[in-house]
């Protein structure tokens, strides 16, 4: 009886991460790609200008058109928005950005530890087969941009208010909560899913770059080579993490971003892609296969420092924390 009075005590005096262990993971990947995003946003921006451009939908579409914007490349881009907008516009829809990532790297992370650990498990020489952790990460990153995809819609249309400026065209958002009323709104729930298919196509195959790639290589490195459990180790996992991840993820990208950013309906339907089957055929076909990458430098230049950032940080505030590494 004794025994049974005191454990509530005792539970109560560990330490947050070993009462709630996956609540405080959760709580330090989005601090840690909160850090990530700040400092390698004006990238994605940049990205998601070059993926807009030459769009031949939009073409096709007439009236939503606008006047026509020259295609630049990423340093002429992301020099033009500092020209035309100001310098504090390379973080125009920084903060649904962190919201998205405090959503989607919190629930990624946590989702793929726990596939990893008590859902596949682990081989006997605590190393995770290769195929586990290609299932692992596609569901990881699939199921966390599910939850995260009202904040993404928000963010790509964020970015695109400056380039309606510079076209004479009304914005359509005073900031991110009008965003979000306005969309639910005219769309109503649906609306915020807007583009989650592609949204969520994307995100599995990034995570099957990002989170597969950084897991084996790391284990690999500490299980085949001298490098130890630390930020030398951690610094190439994630170089090729990033560079994997741009390569698996920008086709989707492109899709996902169009869908997203194109004019909708009352009833929220969008008029220029039927899905993401058809905006991919129309890039295809009006643009050339290689649209599909229109954004991969910045895509690739902002995923390695990204993925550098996050797994430093992430990795550092765990043994800070006293949560075994990753």
């Amino acid at each position: 009886m004794l025994h049974a009075e005191c454990y509530p005590q005792e539970e109560r005096s560990l330490p947050f991460p070993e009462r709630w262990p996956r609540a405080s993971k959760f709580v330090l990947s989005a601090c840690a790609a909160a850090v990530a995003e700040l400092v390698t946003f004006p990238l994605d921006l940049t990205k998601t200008r070059l993926q807009i451009q030459g769009e031949a939908a939009v073409r096709r579409y007439g009236a939503a058109a606008g006047r026509a914007v020259p295609y630049r490349g990423m340093l002429r881009t992301a020099a033009g928005i500092v020209q035309e907008e100001g310098l504090l516009k390379l973080w125009q829809g920084a903060t649904p950005a962190v919201y998205r990532h405090i959503v989607y790297s919190g629930v990624r992370m946590v989702t793929y530890e726990h596939i990893r650990d008590s859902v596949l498990g682990r081989a006997e020489d605590e190393s995770f087969p290769l195929w586990r952790s290609v299932v692992g990460g596609m569901a990881a990153g699939a199921i966390g941009q599910f939850f995260a995809s009202p904040t993404d819609l928000v963010k790509v249309q964020m970015q695109m208010e400056g380039k309606r400026r510079l076209e004479g065209k009304p914005l359509r958002f005073h900031g991110v909560h009008h965003a979000f009323v306005k969309i639910l709104s005219e769309g109503g729930i649906r609306g915020l899913w807007a583009g989650w298919v592609p949204n969520v196509q994307r995100a599995a195959l990034v995570n099957m770059g990002d989170l597969t790639t950084y897991d084996s290589v790391k284990h690999v490195l500490l299980l085949n080579t001298p490098l130890q459990d630390n930020s030398v180790t951690h610094s190439i996992a994630s170089v090729c993490s990033g560079l994997v991840a741009a390569i698996l993820g920008t086709p989707a990208d492109v899709v996902k971003t169009r869908i997203m950013n194109q004019p909708r309906d009352k009833q929220g339907r969008g008029l220029l892609y039927k899905s993401s089957a058809d905006c991919l055929i129309q890039a295809i076909q009006g643009e050339g296969f290689m649209s599909l990458y229109k954004g991969f430098l910045p895509t690739w230049m902002r995923m390695a420092p990204w993925s550098l950032v996050f797994w430093l940080t992430y990795e550092q505030i765990r043994r800070i924390c006293g949560v075994s590494s990753f």
